[in-house]
């Protein structure tokens, strides 16, 4: 399973940059960069005033998002709902994507779809096969036989990216 999923990466990484390419193979004609209308305000105005994207208050949300998830699963009773830390994530992932998204447009005219995918992947997918791996070498040396062939369907519908269907 390490392996086709190693040998998918690598040509997914090669190919890559013919995926943002028309189908004649020309580069993507560049077009006037957007202008929001008078008076609209911009999701990307945190850049304009402190000249970074990096916002400390939504990093600082995201902690308390993850801590919430972490309290619930530990069992410690304190909140009664893991959910809530879920939610909270999602909602400021949803707000830091299309930020993102906004501030591509403004400055390109254009969102590429598959850049923004592409992106998320080279980000996601290398930890994503880590912790994959060394949960299966883990499992190999603490479970016992049917439990580790648990473990490897587990493995294999996270790679499919299906796991909460098998959940």
């Amino acid at each position: 399973m390490g392996i086709a999923f190693a040998a998918l990466f690598t040509v997914w990484w090669v190919t890559k940059a013919d995926w943002s390419r028309h189908e004649g193979g020309a580069e993507p004609r560049s077009r006037q960069p957007y202008t929001p209308p008078p008076g609209a305000s911009s999701l990307v105005s945190w850049e304009a005033e402190h000249g970074t994207t990096f916002r400390p208050d939504v990093e600082g949300l995201r902690s308390v998002a993850v801590l919430l998830v972490l309290v619930y699963h530990a069992k410690f009773g304190i909140v009664s709902g893991g959910f809530i830390g879920v939610d909270v994530f999602f909602v400021l992932s949803g707000y830091l994507i299309t930020a993102l998204l906004l501030r591509e447009l403004a400055t390109t005219g254009t969102v590429s779809l598959a850049n923004f995918w592409a992106r998320r992947a080279r980000r996601l997918l290398p930890a994503s096969g880590v912790v994959l791996l060394a949960t299966l070498v883990a499992g190999r040396f603490m479970l016992d036989g049917l439990s580790q062939g648990e473990l490897a369907r587990d493995a294999i519908a996270a790679c499919l990216f299906v796991a909460n269907i098998r959940f």
